[in-house]
Formats: structure tokens, sequence, C-alpha cells
């Protein structure tokens, strides 16, 4: 009998024609490698055509500084809101394989026509002296193709982290060790594709052509769709648990419908099935938790409850669905913390290209670096902090105060919240000596470039890659672990909303600072000669910003209470920061 239970595995996972899966020929690191290439890929395909795409708004479809910005920072938004479409379908309905499945061929299709709009005759603009002038359907075969890749980014990027920390059984001591260091080493194959993207494809975008420079990262699509398939018959498959959406609504409606209703002293005396097993497809019982009491009506089972025979789930909800919309709650302040920094991030793809294009990139009389693959550097600097995090940080600090993960997620976010503030620091000052020397020389209206290396904006770039280590994996694997088993998919694409919103919030500020600062015939802190402007003073008001953000974090951390389920046998994790 024991043996037989060890045969497979104790979370419920299951290989994709249904049956139990076995613990030896699925999942773990066996499963993982194909599942990483396909991120890798896709990551290169995705940086390989959004890294640059500032400068190809700019060139190709002749738009100005902030408006091309804005553009950029539109959709990348809206890459990171599709998510919730594609983590609402793999948590209710297809499960997390066959939404990646379906969502790439979208990706691909929109990837296609992308290079179709940059090579073909009568989709790409005409140019004549370097000045392109598009016409509004070329322009418009372009966005259609960008936001069919967001359409199906937005089916990949939620379900992707989960579905490679699904191969490993939680329930299994050594299985749950190695989930920590998947985060690390999922965003480690991340990078290496923005590695090559940032180099390679942006130097080809530059001085090979845009229709190649955007063909490769279509044919690199190809090759992770490839990939993930190929690991078909080794994955370990969660089951969808139904829609989210209905239980959360669900839990609402009962509470208001029981508003008069007393909340027993003795929660033993709370609405849970007596079996094992949660009511939920793919879940394991969660333990009754003291905040939020008013939905705690819920689950409180009157006399009319026991009289009407089985459960309305309109009137009565189990313990376990009443603490699954808990956890979301809880979730939602550490959500809203991410947006400023995902605005500090989303500077990568704007203003610092925009400041780099001024700067001199020539290294030696006859190589020049595109300002778009200074992003390298971030890069570079992921590359090298995820393996010292995860090799020599953790095991130090887990030394001192004998946490598994070392860092909490909570703290280890905090951290990655302070850096950015450096970032944006590190991005002023460069900002002032640029000005001062442009003031110096009376270079206002030069063409030229600014005799300040480009290199000098290493340091701003690799403090945002240090910052990512501390705050994204931080994020990855927060809103995995603290999600309901049933709704790890929408709290993936929750923890991707801030990127979401970090970027519109840029667009916001940039549109509210332009038109404030443009009043009066003034020309504005971003105007298109950025010369003229004072884009340092937009990095300071980042800075600020992200300085609120901290202390808010700070509060909202201490006031956190961590999620634990029935078979959670570890320590009583507590509140705060400082617990994990």
């Amino acid at each position: 009998m024991a043996e037989a239970e060890d045969r497979y595995t104790k979370d419920g996972t299951t290989d994709l024609k249904g049956n139990p899966s076995v613990k030896k020929d699925t999942g773990t690191w066996k499963a993982c490698p194909y599942i990483l290439a396909n991120e890798c890929c896709e990551r290169l395909a995705y940086y390989g055509m959004s890294t640059n795409l500032v400068n190809f708004m700019k060139d190709r479809l002749n738009e100005g500084s902030a408006a091309a910005a804005n553009n950029v920072t539109n959709w990348s938004g809206s890459c990171y809101i599709t998510p919730l479409i594609g983590a609402f379908l793999a948590d209710a309905y297809l499960g997390r394989f066959w939404t990646i499945s379906s969502f790439m061929m979208v990706y691909i299709a929109g990837l296609t026509l992308l290079t179709l709009s940059a090579s073909v005759n009568g989709l790409k603009p005409k140019c004549v002296d370097g000045k392109c002038h598009p016409t509004g359907s070329q322009t418009g075969t372009v966005f259609v193709a960008l936001y069919l890749i967001a359409l199906g980014t937005g089916g990949i990027k939620p379900c992707v982290s989960s579905f490679g920390a699904d191969q490993f059984d939680e329930n299994d001591p050594v299985e749950k060790k190695s989930k920590t260091s998947f985060f690390n080493w999922f965003y480690f194959s991340i990078n290496i594709g923005a590695l090559i993207a940032s180099s390679v494809l942006v130097y080809i975008q530059t001085n090979v052509g845009w229709s190649w420079g955007f063909g490769i990262p279509a044919v690199c699509m190809a090759i992770a769709v490839v990939s993930f398939f190929s690991g078909t018959r080794l994955y370990r498959n969660q089951k969808p648990g139904g829609s989210p959406l209905t239980r959360i609504a669900q839990v609402l409606v009962a509470s208001v419908r029981k508003w008069q209703v007393q909340v027993p002293e003795d929660k033993s005396f709370l609405y849970e099935l007596t079996d094992k097993e949660s009511a939920i497809e793919g879940s394991r019982k969660l333990k009754h938790s003291n905040q939020f009491k008013f939905l705690d009506k819920a689950c409180v089972e009157t006399q009319d409850d026991k009289d009407v025979g089985p459960a309305n789930p309109w009137r009565l909800c189990t313990v376990t669905q009443v603490e699954e919309l808990k956890s979301i709650v809880r979730l939602l302040p550490i959500w809203a913390s991410g947006i400023v920094f995902s605005t500090v991030y989303s500077q990568m793809s704007t203003m610092f290209v925009l400041q780099g294009n001024t700067l001199n990139p020539h290294i030696g009389p006859h190589f020049k670096i595109p300002a778009a693959s200074l992003s390298i550097f971030d890069t570079l600097s992921v590359i090298m902090w995820v393996p010292i995090y995860d090799r020599i940080l953790v095991p130090v600090v887990r030394s001192i105060t004998g946490r598994e993960r070392g860092f909490t997620q909570l703290t280890r976010m905090g951290i990655g919240l302070v850096i950015s503030i450096f970032a944006m620091l590190a991005a002023g000052f460069l900002e002032i000596v640029r000005l001062h020397i442009i003031h110096r020389d009376n270079l206002y209206d030069s063409t030229d470039y600014i005799p300040i290396s480009i290199f000098w904006q290493i340091p701003q770039y690799f403090l945002i890659g240090a910052a990512e280590v501390f705050t994204f994996i931080g994020q990855l694997e927060f809103f995995y672990d603290q999600a309901p088993d049933a709704m790890r998919s929408m709290c993936s694409a929750l923890s991707l909303t801030t990127n979401a919103l970090g970027n519109y919030l840029s667009t916001l500020l940039v549109t509210i600072v332009t038109h404030i600062t443009t009043k009066n015939g003034k020309l504005g802190w971003i105007p298109d000669n950025l010369n003229r402007g004072h884009l340092d003073y937009f990095y300071w008001l980042l800075a600020i910003l992200s300085v609120i953000n901290f202390l808010v974090y700070l509060l909202i951390s201490n006031w956190y209470t961590y999620k634990k389920t029935e078979d959670d046998f570890e320590d009583d994790m507590g509140n705060g920061a400082g617990k994990d």
C-alpha cells in the first residue's frame, strides 16, 4: 500500500490523459528543460521585437519621442493585462498545458504579420532621404500585429511559470525545496533570451534591417513551440478547478445574504467538507484565518441551510472557498506596491533608449553600439545575480535566520524596491552631467552625439537588473506560493498586471508632465530634442514616487499574514515581512 502511494504524486497532478502522474517518470527537473527552453526562446522573440520598438516607432512610423514612448508603454501594458484572459481560461476550463499551446499559435501569427509589415512592399512605409511616410493602413497593420502578440503572450506568460512549478510535488519535501530554485532558473532563462535579443537582434535591426530583425524572433517563437511539445509525455498537469470568479462571487453573495448572522466563536462549526479533499478540483483545504471576518458569514451553516438539503453554493460556502477569497484580498496591497517598480522598469525600453540615442555609441573607430542594446547590461546583471542569490546569498542568510528560503519572500521584494530607487538616481545624475556638457559647449541643436560615452548608462541598467532579481523573481514565487491551489494561473496573471499598470502609469506620467511643462509655449521636460529638455526632472519624479512606494510597502508587508493549508506541517509562519 505504501509503495502504491509513493508511486504517484500526492498533489493531484495527472498526465495529459487524466491518469495520476507517476512520480519517477514525470515532472521535476526532467520536465523543466523543455519548459525553460520554451521560455528562453519565447522571451528572445518578445524582447527581440520589443527592446528596439521605440526606435521603430520613431524611424518607420515617424512618431515623436513622447508619442513613441507612450505607444510602446501602452502596448507593453497590454502584454501584461491580457494574461488575465489566459489565466482565467487555464484555471477554469483548459488547464495550463492547453492554454499555453493555443495561445502560442496566436503569438506566431502576430510575429509573422509584424515581419511582413517590415518586409513586403505595400505593407512597409516608403522612406525618402531617411524620412518615412507610413499610410494609415500600414500603421494599422503594425498595431494589429503588435496586439496579436499581446494577446498571444497573455495566454503564455501567466501559465508557464506556474506550469513549471507544477512539476514539483508540494507534498514531497525534496521536490518542494527544488521549487524555489526553479523560479530563480526560470528567470535566468528569460534573461538568456533577453541577452541575445538586446545584443544580436538589436544590432541586426539597426544595421541589417527590420525585416530580418522581426523575422528572426518569429523563427525563435517556432522553436519555442517545438521545445514545449517535445516534453509533453513528461509533464504533470493540474486539473482546472472551475471558474475562480464564480467561486469569488458566491462567497460575496453568501456573505451579503447572511449579513445579520453571527459568526460562532468556535470556528470548527464553520461549514467544511469532512472529506480529506476540498470541494474544489485540484485544491487542498485551507485553514481558517481571523482576518476579514465578515466573509466568514458565507460559511455559517444556518437551520435553513440544513433544511434545504444539498448546500446551495450561493448561500453556503466552504471554509476553503472563503479562504480563497481572503488570500486574494491579502495579496492585493502587496500587488499594488509593484506598480511603481514596474514604472521604473519600463523606462529601460523608453527613456533610457531616448537618452542613450544622444550619447556617443562608438567602440573604436568603426563600431557603434545601438542605444537599445545597452539593455544587455540589465540582462547580464540578472544572469550574474541569479546564481549569486541562489548559491551564495540564500545559504549565508539561511545559516543566520534558519529559514529554508534565506530571505522571506516579502523581504526579498523590499530589497528590490530599494535598489530601484538608486537606479533612478543614477539615471538622473547622468542626465545632469549630459545637460551640463550641452550647456557648456552650446550643443543644444547639435545633431551629433554628446561627447559622453553611452557606457555611462551601465550603472542604471545594472541596478535595474539587480532589482529584478529581488523583486520580480520574489513576486513570481510569492504569488504562486500564496495563491490558492486552483487559482495559481490567475494569481500569476495578477502579479503580471503590475507590469501593465506600471507601463500605463508611465504613459500617464509622461502625458501629465508633457501637458503641464509645455504650457505657455515652453518645450517641457521631454521634447523631441532632449538637449533642450529636462529628462533629469522626470527621473527625480520617479525616484520620489519609489521612495513613497517603499515606505507604504513596509507598512503593508508588516500587516500581511501568510496562507496555510491543512497539509502544512511547518512551524507557524505568523505575520509580517520578518516571518516566512
